[in-house]
């Protein structure tokens, strides 16, 4: 690989704000924060708005939609037809 043209690739935190879920892995985004974690090390922190620990899909608290109602409206509307 060429030198000083790639970004650096390095551990980081990336935290949950909703939830404080945090993990560790590698990415090339930078911070100026930062935060030890339980193992000793001091790694940046990457603040996100959703997480797999928050995200309806992953938790399974999905909304749902009153699918009853939009077909009786449906069929309202189409039945004078």
């Amino acid at each position: 690989m060429k030198k000083n043209i790639h970004p650096e690739y390095r551990e980081v935190v990336f935290q949950d704000t909703s939830s404080g879920f945090k993990f560790i892995t590698r990415s090339t985004m930078n911070s100026n924060e930062t935060v030890t974690m339980e193992d000793g090390k001091t790694y940046p922190v990457i603040k996100v708005e959703v997480s797999s620990e928050s995200h309806p899909f992953y938790t399974g608290k999905n909304v749902l939609l009153d699918t009853a109602g939009r077909v009786e409206k449906f069929r309202n509307r189409y039945q004078k037809k």
